[in-house]
């Protein structure tokens, strides 16, 4: 018998270190080769690591939520022959015959995989003997230890039992008992909110006394009252990890250094919407043709808006002082997943119709709901969208993605009476709420900008008119 070191290996894109996101296995557990050991997460991109081997699992060297340099020890296995580790080396001595396999990518979670035998050591993790490889430190630098010493039970909130005694709590009396005390004792317990079911009695025959009553209330008020509305302290204490903590992190990169400016605008959808449900209701093109959205149409008024201000379409290197407009419009598409915020990005709309906008909107949404969409279609936006549907409010204020320049928000439809100049009319109305990088566009530019795609929108024919 012998033992295998796993380190992280070389998830590529030239990262030097991962957040673990997620255990697949525990001490103990029986592991087959390219069975999947745990996830670690590089920007917004998860990856599996596969077991080069079969074995037994002795030590894992990281917690959820440790950041994880390449080439660090993560797993150790006991293994048939003679492993990997040289006895008395240093982290994980030197490369056996076979190495860890390239890592695949998948999505943010994956199901359990299951033991080949029963654990044996329980599971949490194991402490690394003193010649074993050295575990991998987390982001604060130090060791992670699993688990914790066990604490002294709390004592009461509210003291001890009056004269220094513990009076002893019973359960609930069974249901249809009634109680035993005096009509005094019953008063006191109504003015005070206590059930008697709930209080042990301490007198002949398991009667409640002014001493019982007054115990239990000292006990707390967890304990006094049954009934009414209580008070709950309870505090969890969640660590911000994986696709979260990158969110947290680009959040506040773009809030810190993007000076937004906000422009809301409200827009007669009307004539869109009836020509939406005409071009869906006709079935010209075939069955393949998806059904139009919104979406693409407003896609397609961008690009031709961008087309007039190129500036808009761009990325600013505020370090470098130099901003990179793009000819290509890769409009990012702000989508939310079981596992969190993502943007998938439809690349190079200025070469697509309405039709082929729509069916990549629709591919993209539903690999990034499954967490299969690879790295490349979730990078690479020069202008975002984000939108609610009918959740979306009246009106938003967005975040810009950064480092690009402008996000066009997008709020819900609602059926508005407008004053046409004679009679109020029912009209589909829908506001965008969108943001500019005010260092580098001025409200003049954002508001042209809205101004056009609300042209656009307002008389649809337009957009179909090159």
């Amino acid at each position: 018998m012998g033992e295998y070191v796993i380190k992280l290996p070389d998830v590529g894109e030239g990262v030097a270190e991962a957040e673990l996101v997620e255990w697949q296995v525990k001490v103990g557990d029986l592991v087959r080769e390219d069975a999947v050991l745990a996830a670690v997460m590089t920007d917004k991109a998860t990856v599996e690591i596969p077991s080069p081997v079969d074995g037994e699992i002795l030590w894992l060297g990281a917690e959820i939520g440790d950041t994880v340099a390449i080439g660090s020890p993560i797993v150790r296995l006991k293994v048939a022959g003679e492993g990997n580790v040289k006895a008395g080396a240093e982290s994980g001595g030197e490369a056996g015959a076979k190495s860890t396999p390239t890592p695949s990518l998948a999505g943010a979670s994956h199901g359990s995989r299951p033991s080949f035998g029963p654990p044996q050591g329980g599971g949490g993790r194991a402490s690394a003997p003193e010649a074993d490889v050295k575990p991998a430190l987390g982001s604060s630098g130090k060791v992670s230890v699993h688990g914790a010493p066990a604490t002294e039970s709390p004592s009461p909130l509210w003291g001890g039992v009056r004269g220094g005694g513990t009076a002893p709590v019973s359960a609930p009396r069974p249901e249809g008992e009634k109680p035993l005390a005096s009509p005094a004792i019953r008063l006191r317990a109504k003015e005070a909110g206590v059930d008697l079911r709930q209080v042990a009695g301490t007198g002949p025959a398991g009667r409640i006394q002014h001493e019982d009553i007054e115990a239990f209330l000292a006990r707390g008020p967890q304990f006094a009252k049954v009934s009414g509305l209580a008070r709950n302290e309870a505090v969890e204490d969640i660590k911000i990890i994986g696709l979260r903590r990158k969110i947290a992190e680009k959040m506040a990169l773009a809030k810190s250094r993007i000076p937004h400016i906000t422009y809301v605008e409200e827009i007669d959808v009307t004539a869109l919407e009836d020509l939406r449900a005409a071009l869906n209701k006709e079935k010209r093109g075939g069955a393949e043709r998806p059904k139009l959205t919104l979406l693409p149409f407003l896609m397609r008024a961008m690009v031709r808006a961008i087309a007039d201000q190129p500036n808009l379409n761009a990325l600013f290197d505020d370090e470098a002082g130099i901003i990179h407009q793009h000819g290509g419009v890769h409009i990012g598409i702000a989508a939310q997943t079981p596992s969190g915020l993502v943007v998938p990005v439809v690349k190079h709309a200025e070469a697509r119709d309405i039709w082929d906008c729509a069916a990549e909107v629709v591919r993209l949404a539903e690999a990034a709901k499954s967490g299969t969409a690879s790295r490349d279609e979730l990078s690479g936006s020069t202008i975002t969208i984000t939108s609610l549907g009918a959740m979306g409010g009246v009106a938003t204020t967005p975040v810009i993605n950064h480092p690009e320049v402008a996000i066009i928000g997008v709020n819900k439809m609602m059926v508005r009476p407008v004053w046409d100049g004679t009679q109020f009319i029912p009209r589909k109305m829908m506001n965008l709420s969108s943001s500019f990088d005010h260092r580098v566009i001025d409200g003049w530019d954002a508001a042209v900008f809205i101004q056009r795609i609300k042209t656009l929108l307002e008389t649809p024919a337009l957009i179909f008119v090159e």
